[in-house]
């Protein structure tokens, strides 16, 4: 790969690349702006799925701020900034699973067309970011996690769209709380895998 910021035999990608740099600015603003738009269209809309998917726009707009200030720093800094962002993923995904549990018992159909619209609008948002990000999408943990979350990004946003012809369908909110409960489990397991990237990292320097 052109650009890969490596030294001697090192072949991990650190983003020590100012093309790398600038879409990654691209990616944290078109992130910022959507977490805008979804939060709104799912308090609008009374979707769990398009909150959840919000709140995976803001964690990753404010990962990948941290991921761009620790490029260029040591092993430590980045796989201490890696960790950080496996645990927001984390409790992200308890709060989506927890969130949506209760909804279980206070369901309420959201509004499918709101829905489609706004997880149409997101989806094309987010294939940008991953074309932007697919080239660096193997590196070192702090690298690897924003490749993580533009992916589930993508992920998310087509499940919200399968959800809304759920509730379309049938006229009933379970199809939105089947796809968070999904979106909840897709972050704890890249929360999973970005703990452990981060922590072989840390472990090759003891």
């Amino acid at each position: 790969m052109a650009e890969c910021g490596c030294k001697g035999p090192q072949k991990t990608f650190q983003g020590m690349s100012p093309a790398y740099k600038r879409r990654l600015w691209m990616v944290i603003a078109i992130n910022g702006v959507m977490f805008l738009v979804e939060i709104i269209a799912g308090e609008v809309s009374g979707s769990r799925a398009l909150q959840a998917d919000a709140l995976d726009f803001l964690g990753d707009t404010l990962t990948y701020g941290i991921s761009l200030a620790a490029i260029g720093a040591s092993v430590v800094v980045r796989s201490n900034a890696a960790l950080f962002k496996a645990v927001t993923l984390f409790f992200m995904g308890l709060w989506v699973a927890g969130s949506t549990l209760w909804r279980v018992f206070f369901i309420e159909t959201p509004t499918a067309e709101i829905m489609g619209a706004i997880g149409f609008m997101a989806l094309v948002a987010n294939l940008v970011s991953v074309m932007l990000l697919v080239r660096y999408k193997d590196g070192d943990a702090n690298v690897r996690s924003v490749w993580l979350c533009s992916r589930n990004d993508a992920i998310g946003n087509v499940a919200v769209m399968v959800a809304a012809l759920g509730v379309w369908g049938t006229a009933s909110g379970w199809p939105d709380l089947l796809v968070a409960g999904i979106m909840a489990s897709l972050f704890l397991n890249s929360a999973w895998l970005i703990f452990k990237q981060a922590v072989s990292e840390r472990r090759i320097l003891l």
